[in-house]
């Protein structure tokens, strides 16, 4: 098996965007019951939905390559069988890793029309010096959709619809309707600063939106499985929201001034937020310098 990614600077094991055979070896895929028929698959990456049943299973996002069998291995535990259909949030390589396995074992792969032309290009992260080379055929969404398509399968039906320039230019959200149960996938950092692909059309704008179009589906009790973190509810998407906003505003305010990223985080505009949200990949400063471009 292939890791899609040409690994060029170490920061990138902060975000999981690349994975080694040795971290391969040391990850461990955990399951965690959603609502009947659905899991959240945790292990090295991106967050991973799991929706079983007669009709075939349906995944969404697949971690790296290196972890295929692992996580097949989890979803026959779970009484799934290999994927029939597999939809990509976005086109980063800690969701989009596994496509090649998956695509030449006969899954069907979907996404918004912006992660199969990204993965067809070389794409350059420039806040990681990161460099992803084009990917083969066999890992290339056959099925794509400008701004949403349906699924009805297993008794279920899931909305999959497009939030323009979130954390990239390509994401999609899931809505299983029934089961009252969202995949965010990147547009969700749950309990910390998020990545924003400003490289790629990502903005701190269009993340308060996704965050918006979540908590427009959402009541008490809807569970919300974001890109990263831990499961979530409708109370930590309106924190999260919250800090977005406030996060743009005081940003906003700085570029309107004509402020420099480096003037801007001499400011310190952000470091009463610190102590909750800068805990996991970036403290605040950091945050600044990688989202200042999408304000």
């Amino acid at each position: 098996m292939k890791s899609p990614i040409a690994f060029l600077a170490p920061a990138t094991l902060v975000l999981g965007l690349w994975l080694g055979p040795a971290h391969a070896q040391q990850a461990q895929i955990k399951s965690q019951r959603v609502a009947e028929g659905i899991h959240m698959l945790t292990g090295q990456g991106g967050n991973i939905a799991v929706l079983s049943g007669a009709d075939g299973t349906f995944m969404i996002d697949d971690q790296f390559a290196p972890l295929t069998d692992r996580i097949l291995a989890a979803i026959t535990e779970l009484g799934g069988d290999s994927p029939r259909f597999l939809i990509n949030t976005h086109f980063h390589g800690d969701h989009t890793g596994g496509n090649e396995n998956l695509g030449s074992a006969g899954t069907v792969i979907f996404s918004h029309d912006n992660v199969r032309r990204r993965l067809t290009m070389e794409t350059v992260i420039r806040a990681f010096n990161m460099v992803t080379p084009p990917q083969p055929p066999a890992a290339l969404p056959v099925v794509t959709f400008s701004e949403d398509l349906t699924f009805h399968l297993n008794g279920h039906t899931v909305h999959a619809f497009h939030v323009p320039n979130a954390h990239t230019d390509g994401d999609a959200i899931v809505h299983f309707a029934q089961a009252n149960v969202i995949h965010a996938g990147d547009t969700l950092f749950n309990g910390f600063f998020p990545f924003i692909d400003t490289d790629h059309g990502g903005t701190v704008r269009g993340m308060i939106a996704a965050a918006d179009a979540i908590l427009a589906l959402s009541d008490d009790d809807t569970r919300i499985i974001p890109g990263h973190g831990p499961l979530a509810d409708k109370r930590q998407v309106q924190r999260y929201r919250a800090m977005l906003a406030t996060a743009q505003a005081r940003l906003g305010r700085l570029k309107s001034e004509g402020k420099s990223v480096e003037q801007a985080v001499a400011a310190k505009p952000l470091d009463d937020l610190q102590s909750v949200w800068g805990n996991a990949m970036f403290d605040a400063s950091r945050w600044i310098e990688i989202v200042y471009d999408g304000v």
